[in-house]
């Protein structure tokens, strides 16, 4: 099996909306590979500090590789972007000039059969972004009553045949445990309709199991909750997500920034009134960047008015 390496997806237009400069500190909480990373310390250089956070030991050991020559300039942390108070405040900082987030899986996640996050190849039923949760795909499945299997299959994966793709995984299962990726994709195959998609059958399935398994939503929302008070004014935030349910959480946040509460200033300046998406012949390069989404908001002193 041929391995291919991630690519960071709309990595000029982060740069450029980070506004990176010397001096300042960022924080990447998805460093993954650190090919963000590298951008933001090349851009902000001789001085500027990037910190990163990923929950993904694997992904954090490639980011050490990576990012070496950079020194003293980098520091990491394997830690879940939720954690991002509590990471600064263990290293004596309260305030960062710019913050990212690529809500995206990997490639070398989606490669790695042992993961388990791809029916393109067989392997476990695991699908966890941290080998320290402790519930895998597997499991969530063996426990999950058929309803609550539905309502998941319908919210996080917007599948349209969430009935009877919940009801087939359950009927599998009284028979014989659903154990690896292969296997699960059979039973959705066989449960749904033959038509012409252009993505596979189980694609929305396996999302939303990843999503329920790895609690994806509950910690962008943690997440983009603590942003606000991380910020020095003119620092910015930017988010990259893959999909419509995190980027509506995404547009009501920085929305409502934005807007101010009543008899208050904005907090937030919008950078993008709409998501920023790849460029054709970024596309063409990197075909997974075809559904990224970029959004960007700037911390406004107390007493600025929002624009």
């Amino acid at each position: 099996m041929e391995k291919t390496h991630h690519l960071p997806v709309l990595l000029k237009e982060v740069i450029e909306y980070l506004d990176c400069r010397p001096g300042q500190i960022y924080v990447d909480g998805t460093v993954g590979n650190g090919g963000h990373a590298r951008a933001i310390l090349e851009k902000s250089a001789p001085t500027g500090r990037l910190i990163g956070l990923d929950w993904d030991e694997e992904a954090i050991r490639r980011a050490q590789e990576n990012l070496s020559a950079f020194g003293g300039r980098v520091n990491l942390f394997k830690k879940n972007f939720k954690d991002i108070k509590a990471v600064l405040k263990s290293i004596s900082l309260e305030k960062v000039d710019g913050i990212l987030l690529d809500l995206g899986v990997s490639t070398e996640q989606l490669e790695d059969p042992k993961r388990g996050f791809s029916f393109r190849w067989d392997g476990p039923l695991d699908m966890r972004m941290s080998q320290e949760t402790k519930t895998t795909a597997q499991d969530f499945l063996k426990r999950c009553s058929e309803s609550e299997l539905r309502e998941i299959l319908w919210q996080y994966g917007e599948e349209r045949w969430a009935k009877r793709i919940s009801r087939a995984i359950v009927r599998q299962r009284q028979s014989r445990p659903i154990r690896t990726t292969r296997e699960l994709a059979g039973v959705i195959e066989k449960s749904v309709p033959r038509h012409r998609e252009k993505i596979h059958s189980a694609t929305r399935t396996f999302q939303a199991l990843r999503i329920s398994v790895n609690e994806e939503l509950s910690n962008l929302e943690a997440f983009l909750g603590q942003c606000e008070d991380l910020l020095n004014p003119g620092g910015r935030v930017n988010v990259i997500s893959f999909h419509s349910l995190e980027d509506r959480i995404v547009k009501n946040y920085f929305r409502q920034w934005a807007k101010g509460e009543k008899d208050h200033f904005p907090l937030f300046r919008l950078l993008t009134p709409k998501p920023v998406g790849a460029s054709p012949e970024e596309v063409l390069a990197n075909p997974k960047a075809r559904s990224a989404k970029l959004r960007a908001a700037e911390r406004l002193s107390k007493n600025s008015k929002g624009g």
